[in-house]
Order: structure tokens, then sequence, then C-alpha cells
């Protein structure tokens, strides 16, 4: 029976191979310290965090993620270790998330056996402005180890527990644990919004974009309000920035909020019914049917029910790891007992031992993955029939939504970057879909790779796949986008990328002729630059209707190729300052680089790497989902060889355009 503990309570432990698991509801770093019989932990070595997950004894995760689950191993803990501290922390402030725990739902601590029966548990209660916190502590007494729930927090975060638990390293320890914390956020797909309460289901937009002044950017994906003309999928057309030229609510020029939402999307009636499965046969699961899960339109249910098979993959194969980890510790342990007695060393009796061992490892694995397979056959199931019926925003190029692609009159939830998959669960590809309107850049990685199909790929041929990719997520924006709410600028200084850009230039979609030399640089950098000056003083100042007139309030998309090659320093600060500020005011970067070409540079451009999402253009498990931290293998959406879709579509987006300019 689990002891639901309270702080202070402590509980015996009967085993000494333990997992701690965690569920905290929103990305928080997980990490364990070892302490003394005062508590006092010796040195850095004592704790196990991001950056070095694996101590004796110990393995925490390697990123900030809602659930964690700890590896505890009490044998291995020397004579000298009485105490082992688990300690929870909100990543560090300036992030997307909160920053403090008193703005997120209780965090929940488990302590369980390897079989996953729960041992003792503890609900984290009363933390308020405290953003790290000691939630249990594992100490000996006696020769027996136990429990005890703690429940300590810190308004001074990492910095602050650690030095209370006596390491005289704690803040330089604190600051190594977020940059590893930032390096795994930055390679995260970032989770979506999380669902509105029944009283209200009305469609939420992108989060609002914020200035310097206002508190930064908000997360990808997180709910709120819009200012035009980024103002969510009731837009259609285009309508003058922030509110401007024509605007009558008074609010948009005080300050205040602006309802933007949908008029048609009001939570006046409720939404339309999910499509409904015919009935299943006896004993066997309901087929699954498009559209299965809760939204206001057919596109949202779509949206909700991709990422509801994400989280179901990524859960299902975290349940399959788990018991293989715990098939192989018990087989390790009873080896281990067999070898420690002398008698089983030789003749059959040891033997006999070891073939036992084995055959239960064998059977609680082949066990654990027949309920992986039963889970698998439902979502593959359920792909089949949710990948046609995928609008094109969400579809891959080889889909026939995209022959019967029109120029939309809205912008869509979402944004398909390519396809994520696990190695356990091959045949299902999940799409990637990014919320809209982009809250962050892309940098399509054109260095050397080691792609997970073991495929050679030179520097040459990897630059002209990075610069393919990148025209097929441009070609993609440009066509989700309604006419005249999206452009693309393009810097090539050494013109290397002609080929790759030719669907983009010779259709005409491009703002300009992509810019070349240094001069282009300068130029290119030197506009947009002062376009984000503009639209944020004109937000500070109170007026968003002062811009100049005929001022364009797209969308801007900035395509930077062979960086840092005719970067000066001051265009280099120019580059950082638009990934920083750029996405708040509607312009945003896509990078095609190879970081290794600017390690000049030093630390300088790290924060340039972490703020953008990094792709590839050949498969790779560089990405990891928000729940449970595993790494995916993306795999970019390349155009089939042959096909001429990229072109009818850019085709059709550049007509448009010329119509609406008219």
């Amino acid at each position: 029976m689990t002891a639901e503990l309270v702080r202070g309570q402590n509980h015996p432990l009967s085993q000494s191979r333990l997992e701690i698991r965690v569920s905290a509801g929103t990305p928080v770093v997980a990490a364990a310290a070892l302490g003394d019989e005062n508590g006092r932990i010796h040195g850095v070595e004592w704790v196990a965090h991001p950056g070095a997950p694996t101590q004796p004894g110990l393995e925490v995760s390697r990123q900030a993620a809602a659930d964690h689950r700890l590896a505890v191993d009490l044998d291995a803990m020397t004579d000298a270790v009485h105490r082992v501290s688990v300690l929870l922390a909100l990543p560090a402030p300036g992030g997307p998330g909160p920053a403090r725990f008193g703005a997120v739902a209780a965090p929940f601590v488990a302590v369980t056996g390897l079989d996953g029966g729960e041992i003792a548990s503890y609900t984290i209660t009363g933390l308020e402005a405290e953003s790290a916190v000691v939630a249990l502590e594992l100490y000996r007494r006696q020769g027996a180890w136990k429990v005890r729930a703690v429940g300590q927090g810190y308004a001074g975060g990492l910095a602050d527990l650690l030095t209370d638990q006596g390491l005289p390293e704690a803040v330089p320890l604190a600051g190594t644990i977020n940059e590893a914390v930032a390096r795994g956020l930055a390679r995260s797909v970032q989770a979506p919004p999380s669902r509105p309460a029944d009283g209200d289901r009305s469609r939420q937009p992108a989060a609002p974009a914020l200035g310097p002044d206002q508190g930064g950017t908000a997360p990808q994906g997180a709910p709120g309000p819009v200012p035009p003309p980024y103002g969510g999928p009731g837009q259609t057309g285009p309508q003058p920035a922030y509110g401007g030229a024509g605007a009558t609510d008074p609010s948009a020029t005080t300050g205040g909020p602006i309802d933007y939402s949908h008029p048609g999307r009001r939570n006046s009636a409720p939404p339309p019914p999910p499509p409904t499965a015919p009935p299943a046969q006896p004993g066997q699961p309901a087929q699954p049917v498009a559209g299965d899960a809760t939204g206001w339109s057919m596109e949202e249910r779509l949206y909700n029910q991709v990422w509801g098979m994400f989280e179901d993959l990524a859960r299902t194969t975290a349940a399959y790891r788990s018991a293989v980890d715990f098939a192989e510790s018990r087989m390790d342990k009873e080896l281990e007992q067999t070898l420690s007695d002398p008698r089983s060393r030789i003749g059959g009796q040891g033997d006999a031992a070891r073939e036992a061992a084995r055959a239960r490892y064998t059977h609680l694995v082949d066990q654990a993955r027949e309920v992986l397979d039963r889970d698998l056959v439902q979502l593959v199931a359920e792909a089949d029939v949710v990948e046609p019926a995928l609008p094109p925003a969400f579809a891959r190029w080889d889909n026939p939504a995209w022959h019967a692609y029109r120029v939309p009159m809205e912008i869509p939830m979402a944004l398909r970057l390519g396809d994520l998959r696990l190695p356990e669960a091959d045949r299902i590809r999940i799409p990637m879909l990014l919320r809209l309107p982009l809250e962050r850049g892309l940098w399509i990685d054109s260095g050397r790779a080691d792609p997970v199909d073991g495929s050679f790929t030179d520097s040459h041929d990897m630059r002209r796949l990075a610069m393919e990719t990148a025209v097929a997520h441009a070609a993609r924006l440009l066509a989700v986008y309604p006419a005249g709410e999206f452009t693309v600028h393009v810097i090539d200084p050494a013109g290397s990328g002609a080929q790759p850009l030719a669907p983009l230039t010779q259709t005409g979609v491009l703002a300009a002729p992509p810019a070349q030399g240094a001069a282009g640089v300068t130029d290119v950098l030197g506009r947009l630059t002062q376009r984000v000056d503009l639209v944020q003083m004109a937000l500070r100042g109170g007026a968003p209707d002062a811009l100049p007139p005929g001022f364009d309030t797209s969308q801007q998309l900035l395509i930077v190729n062979d960086f840092p090659h005719g970067f000066d320093d001051r265009a280099v600060n120019q580059l950082r300052y638009l990934a920083d500020e750029g996405p708040a005011v509607g312009v945003h970067l896509m990078m095609v680089a190879d970081r290794e070409e600017s390690a000049g540079y030093g630390p300088l451009l790290d924060p340039l790497w972490r703020s953008l999402l990094r792709l590839t253009p050949v498969p790779d498990d560089h990405l990891a989902d928000p729940w449970v931290g595993h790494a995916w293998t993306y795999e970019p959406p390349l155009v089939p060889p042959g096909s001429q879709v990229l072109q009818q579509v850019l085709t059709q987006v550049a007509a448009a355009r010329r119509s609406w300019d008219r």
C-alpha cells in the first residue's frame, strides 16, 4: 500500500533499487544531491544534474521535462553518503516558462520499486515565490534507509538551494545546470497550449508578442491575444499593424487588452461534435476516425488529435523502456546473487540459475513488447486515417491536398515542419506541427551530421540539402498565409544557394532578388532592424497608428545562407538582435549554417544558436518530446523527386500576390 506523505513525514524503504517519478505539469529540472550525515554536499561530483546526469548509484534526466524518472541504487552508495536529496527547479528566469512554483500545479513525487509499485508519494504544496525545492530525501538511519517528505523551497533558485546544502561551488554549479538545461530546451519540441476549461472552449491564438519593456516574448503556442497583422485565424486580409489606422477599439491606443478571437468561435454555443466512429466488433477496439478530438473546427480537432498521438506514442514507449530496464536490473541482481555463492560457481547448479534468470528476463521483455505492439497497432490505424485527412498546412508534400491547393483566406493554426519517429515504432511518423505565427527562429544545420540511417553525405551535398530544406519550409510558410501577408527576404553573400533558391526566384515570390556581398548583407539587415525598432517604439509610445504610411504589415522571413560569410561584427550583432526581438514584431529568422564555421566568435553566438529551433536536412535524432524527453528522429519535409508540386504552389502564391498588389 502506498504511503501518502505530508511534509516532514517519513517512511521505511524495503528495497534498495528505486525509481523516483516526478510529475509537475510544466517543464522542471530534476537533480539529485548526495550528502553526508549532516546533509552537507562535499563537491560538485556529489550532484547528479542534466549536465552530469550519472553519478554512482544515481541517474537523472538530461533535460527539463514535465515528467521525470530518476534511478537510485542505494546499495551503490559509498559509506560516506547518508542522504540523497531530490531537487526540483524551474528553468532559469528569462525563459518561456513560469518563474515560480506558485504559478503552476503542485509537483507530485513518488518513490517506486523497479516493478512500478509505489512505496511512498508526496504532493509538494504551499509553494509560492520559490523557484527551486528539495522535494524529498532518502536518508540512512542505523543501517536502514527511509524516505522523508521535505518540500523546502528557495526563492533564489538552485544557487540558494545548493548554498544551503553546504556546497562551496553552489553558484558556478547552478550556472552549469542552467546552461545544460538551456541546451536541452533548445532541442525540445514545444508542447501545445493546455486545453481550455469547459466554460471557455473558444480557440486560443498564439501568445501575445510583448516588447522588452513588457516582459519579453511569450512561449510558442501559449494561449493569449495576438496583435494584428498576425491576429489569428479570423483575419482574412492585410490589416494595419497593431491596430493602426482604422482601429476603432479605444484600447488599441491605451494599451488595454484587445479581443481578436474569431467572431464565429465565441463560447455562446458548444463546438460541433467530432466525427463518430463506427461500432466496434465485440472484444475489438473502436476504429479510429480523423478529427476524433476536441476543437471548434476540423482543423483544430486534427491538430489536437496529432498531438494526442504524439503524447500517446511517447508515453507507451516510455513504459516499454522502463519495463526493459526493470527486467535488465532484475536479471543483473539475480546473476549477482548467483555468483556471490561459491557453491553455485561450479557445476550445473550455477548454469541452471543463470539460464533461469535469462529466461525470466526474456519473459518480462516479451510481455512488455506485447503491450507496446498492441498500442502501436492502434496508433498505426489512427495514423492511417488521420494522414490523408490533413489540410495542406499539416500535410506532407506528397499528400493529394497540395494538388487541390488554393491560396488561403486565413492563417492556419500550425505548420508541418517534418516528421518524428522512435526506433521502437518505426512504422509510425508523427507530424511535427509548430504553432503559427512563429515565435522562434529556425536553424537548418548544414554542418557535418551522423545520419541515423548510416548513410554518408559530404559537406557540399549537406549545404545543398540544407538550402533545399530551407526553401521547402519557406514555400510552406508562403503557401499557408493569405496573399500579401508573408514576405521572404534572402541573404546569400556568395551566391552559393542560387540553384536551390531557383523555385523562389523563378516564381517571383521573393520581395527582392537574394542579397549578395557585404553590401547586400548590410542593406537587408539594416532595413529589417529599422523595422523592428519602429514597431517597438510605436508600441512603447502607445501610438501603434503612428507607423509610416505604406508600412508593410506582413510577416517577414529572412533566410540567411552561408553564415558568417559576408558578416562583419556589426552585422552579427544585428542578426542576434533580429533573432531576439524580431519574432515579437513579425520578423523571423531562418539560418542555413554550419555552427563550426562561426566557432571563431566563441561563446558570443551561443545565445543565437540556442534561440533557434535546430532542424536538419537529413534524418537525425536531435529533438526531444516535452513529456518524457525521448530522443526522436526528425525527418525533413523534402519534396518527392521529380514532383512539380512546389513550383505549382509557388506559382499560385505569386499570382495571388500580384493580384493583391494591384
